[in-house]
């Protein structure tokens, strides 16, 4: 993973991976008991290494994730009341919040020309306060929308990292048999890997709604 230590932002992180863990755990049982009416994605696995990148993400910062964005909007600010009442009304895979500014779509690789047009009106405000990060999976990182915004976001040196979570799923077509490899970590981009407890998505049990 790309060293944290270029970026100068420090923040304080209040919670902690079992909080964390507990939050998804809730979740889990409430998805079981047919209480969320939608499908969720569920985070595990990967406490540490997000409590370590979001120290360096200023609450300031745009933040930008995909369908399995629990512990990012947490971790940004978001309220976890909030939180648990969009997953438990169905909007899992859509949070959005303003303040502080937290966007996630459930559209592969959707979320990238957003954040990246983000990046661009930083640049042209020439706001050096502000920075844009976005989260994807390992089989997002493989689709030429992410090398077209990647390109352009190191050839106009933009305000713009993106984060590569790499857990080995991607749906039901594991990354690395369908690519006949992986890519390597590119420059200016953090990757990071872990194995998680969960399913692509839901928790592996048949619920009834």
């Amino acid at each position: 993973m790309l060293g944290l230590d270029n970026f100068p932002h420090k923040r304080d992180i209040y919670f902690t991976s079992q909080y964390l863990q507990d939050f998804e755990s809730d979740i889990a049982v409430n998805y079981e008991a047919g209480n969320i009416r939608g499908p969720v994605h569920l985070s595990d696995g990967n406490e540490e290494q997000l409590i370590s990148i979001f120290s360096k993400i200023s609450k300031d910062d745009f933040v930008f994730s995909a369908w399995r964005n629990h512990y990012h909007a947490l971790l940004h600010g978001v309220p976890p009341d909030y939180l648990k009442t969009e997953i438990t009304e169905g909007r899992s895979m859509g949070i959005v919040y303003k303040t502080p500014d937290f966007y996630s779509s459930s559209i592969v690789a959707g979320i990238i020309p957003i954040a990246l047009g983000t990046a661009i009106a930083i640049s042209i405000k020439h706001n050096n306060d502000k920075r844009v990060w976005c989260f994807i999976g390992d089989m997002t990182y493989e689709t030429g929308l992410f090398w077209e915004a990647y390109k352009m976001a190191q050839n106009h040196n933009l305000p713009l990292t993106f984060i590569i979570e790499d857990n080995s799923k991607s749906v039901t077509t594991d990354t690395e048999k369908c690519w006949n490899g992986k890519m390597k970590p590119l420059n200016g981009v953090l990757y990071y890997s872990y194995k998680s407890k969960y399913p692509h998505h839901g928790t592996g049990k048949w619920v009834n709604f």
